[in-house]
């Protein structure tokens, strides 16, 4: 592992991508112990406190984890995906609320993915993704439910959708999407929408679901992405026609 101390990036950083890059090609296994902070600022020729800022970026990605005590130290972690996950949300949040893409596109790549997900999820879903369906369904036709909740309702929904397909590649992947985007989505759209159709276009996806009809199961699925577009034109416009 070695850093060019040239190189105007920070040390810490350099150090902390070379030991990442040494994890990801395995040349450190998960649970090896790394080297101690002073045999690692030996090796990259920096001072401690480098070397710690370095370790703390690795445990912040997850990707190490520290134990006290006489046999403790620095181990490479066995990362998963449900591990990883609230990182993909949080950077999926601060992308779109920081405008880096358009609703448009936000709202195309979420359907797009969980599209791939619909009848994987009507093939393979458990009965306990099922009932959250349902749990989810019966808590949005709430009358004194709010917004909030109502989105909230909406991600568990959804997520659950997702990991009945059974796949926790899709399930990380549409962490960003579902649990980052979709609640940014419905509150741009809250306000316009309503409840009753997206009640009845959840209970289709539903239905679906529990008949095992894949290709049902995606079409309920694209109403309610049309469902969703429509709602976010007419309230683009709305604004439009104020400002």
């Amino acid at each position: 592992m070695k850093i060019d101390p040239s190189n105007p990036a920070d040390l810490s950083a350099q150090i902390a991508g070379a030991i990442r890059d040494a994890i990801i090609s395995g040349g450190l296994i998960v649970d090896e112990r790394l080297p101690s902070e002073a045999e690692l600022a030996e090796q990259f020729d920096v001072s401690r406190p480098t070397v710690r800022e370095a370790l703390k970026r690795l445990a912040a990605q997850s990707l190490i984890r520290t134990q006290r005590g006489a046999t403790g130290g620095a181990f490479v972690n066995r990362l998963s995906f449900e591990a990883a996950q609230p990182q993909q949300i949080t950077t999926s949040t601060l992308l779109l609320s920081m405008n880096a893409v358009s609703f448009e596109t936000a709202c195309e790549a979420r359907y797009a993915l969980e599209r791939a997900c619909a009848p994987l999820s009507a093939a393979r879903r458990t009965p306990d993704h099922l009932a959250t369906m349902r749990a989810e369904i019966h808590r949005q036709s709430q009358p004194g439910l709010t917004d909030e909740a109502f989105c909230a309702s909406d991600v568990a929904f959804h997520r659950a959708l997702v990991d009945g397909a059974g796949n926790p590649v899709l399930s990380y992947q549409l962490a960003g999407a579902v649990e980052a985007m979709q609640p940014l989505m419905n509150m741009i759209t809250f306000t316009a929408r309503d409840r009753a159709r997206i009640i009845a276009l959840h209970t289709d996806i539903a239905d679906a679901v529990e008949a095992g009809d894949g290709p049902t199961t995606l079409s309920a699925l694209t109403a309610l992405e049309t469902e969703t577009q429509d709602l976010a034109h007419s309230v683009f416009a709305a604004r439009a026609a104020r400002s």
